[in-house]
């Protein structure tokens, strides 16, 4: 029997803001690989066991960035699970586990990781899955137990017994306490990683939480498919009760083993976490991009669009993004979620977005903002088009910088290549598609008194937004 990976993918991360944004998760991003994000990662390492086609439970905001990623790292089949509303891992993974049944048999093998881990000793991650396998087909629901390195703080613990029985559970301890625990070895880190049948897991579940079985089965029912995504009903599972799999299931059945796994392994949290996970130079900093150092020590430095330069400072995590600079004390990781609450209490985006968006069709990035103006840079893929659509207060210039633009503008449609340009006034219905080989770049003027997004009237669209 074949093993499914499900991917639990609908965090944000703010606190790895400001590379991490709510439209461009932490999961996204290539963190502690120049080539591949989080999940990328994720989903590759399991590519040699074999397994069948990955079930991805996501945030509805990032689904097609998500299908993007899969796509370019070759996964071509997979079911996009769509939660309308984040009601924690025991309803994400009921949805999964319904979803797997639904396309397999009922006792299909559910390898649940989250999507953003990072493990560099898979053989040692592929040894630990053959014993939960073997656990699980007996109906245990099995959880991975990581091998404590250093008394950690910032995870809960799990206290194992013989014969992979799980002895207890533990919260997140206080130093004193996590340094028991490692001296003791009876105690492994909560990985949140987790290996069973789809029909053991919805069983416990509905034994133990029947609400929550109840809600995801009637809101999971009530699906409809999109494209490659499985849309779930919104009214029906926003009435479900949030809950981690740990609460709901884990913690009250009997069936509970854990599985030691005993190599390299973060959850890359915060900031912190990526300054201990990652290589450092003869100074133990960690330098990412267009980083000069001089006199400085222990510090995670990060440039993603200009020269950072850092003399005779320690223990700094700096992270520059185009649109914000963070500058923290590395111990103060925790603290980042508080810049971002202040952020959203504001009323600004900088949460939100980069200065770069990614869409369906392509990016583009605001180069100016005034009060009545705004100047984009687009890109779209070949063969991608945009919504056709019309403003009620903005007006648009287009000019062609490269490739070439299929263009309607009103009862017009006009092909503009290179130097090429059109304008389109207030309230008229247009439309922008590339129907070329290469990328086609062009730079949008907008004017107008209201600029906001939401100043989109869509009359169709390929992507079903």
């Amino acid at each position: 029997m074949k093993i499914i990976p499900v991917i639990l993918s609908g965090g944000v991360g703010s606190r790895l803001w400001p590379l991490s944004r709510e439209h461009f998760p932490k999961q996204c991003l290539p963190l502690t690989d120049t080539e591949y994000s989080l999940l990328q990662q994720t989903l590759l390492r399991t590519v040699s066991l074999d397994v069948a086609d990955p079930i991805v439970v996501c945030n509805e905001d990032h689904r097609f960035l998500i299908a993007q990623q899969l796509q370019s790292i070759g996964v071509t089949k997979s079911s996009i699970v769509l939660e309308p509303k984040g009601r924690n891992t025991a309803p994400a993974i009921a949805l999964a586990a319904l979803e797997a049944q639904k396309q397999n048999d009922k006792d299909a093998l559910l390898l649940v990781l989250p999507a953003d881990h990072v493990i560099r000793d898979v053989a040692a991650f592929e040894k630990a899955i053959s014993q939960a396998a073997e656990l699980a087909q007996q109906d245990a629901l099995v959880t991975f137990g990581v091998q404590p390195t250093r008394p950690e703080t910032g995870y809960g613990y799990i206290r194992a017994g013989e014969d992979f029985a799980v002895a207890e559970f533990v919260e997140k301890p206080d130093l004193t306490t996590a340094q028991a625990y490692l001296a003791s070895g009876d105690y492994l880190w909560n990985s949140g990683m987790f290996l069973f049948k789809a029909s053991a897991f919805l069983s416990e579940l509905k034994t133990h939480r029947d609400d929550i079985y109840s809600a995801v089965s009637k809101a999971y029912e009530n699906r409809s498919e999109d494209l490659d995504f499985v849309r779930i009903d919104a009214e029906l599972f926003s009435a479900c009760p949030e809950e981690s799999i740990d609460y709901a299931v884990m913690e009250p059945t009997k069936k509970a083993k854990v599985v030691p796994y005993v190599g390299d392994w973060s959850d890359i949290g915060a900031w912190d976490a990526l300054y201990d996970y990652a290589d450092k130079d003869a100074d133990n900093n960690v330098l990412l991009g267009d980083v000069m150092s001089e006199g400085s020590s222990n510090c995670l430095i990060r440039s993603e669009s200009r020269l950072v330069a850092a003399v005779g400072v320690q223990d700094l995590v700096i992270v520059e993004t185009a649109d914000a600079v963070l500058v923290m004390d590395k111990n103060n990781a925790q603290d980042v979620k508080k810049i971002v609450k202040r952020i959203q209490a504001e009323g600004r985006e900088e949460h939100m977005f980069h200065t770069t968006v990614h869409r369906p069709w392509g990016t583009y990035q605001t180069v100016d903002l005034g009060d009545r103006h705004q100047v984009k840079r687009i890109m779209v893929k070949p063969g991608e088009k945009l919504s056709v659509q019309m403003h009620h207060h903005r007006a648009e210039h287009w000019v062609v910088v490269s490739g070439t633009a299929k263009v309607q503008n009103g009862e017009r449609e006009i092909l503009l290549t290179e130097n090429e340009s059109t304008y389109i006034p207030v309230g008229v219905v247009h439309a922008l598609e590339n129907p070329g080989k290469i990328p086609l770049e062009l730079v949008e003027v907008q004017s107008g008194s209201y600029l906001g997004e939401d100043d989109i009237v869509r009359f169709s669209d390929r992507y079903g937004r």
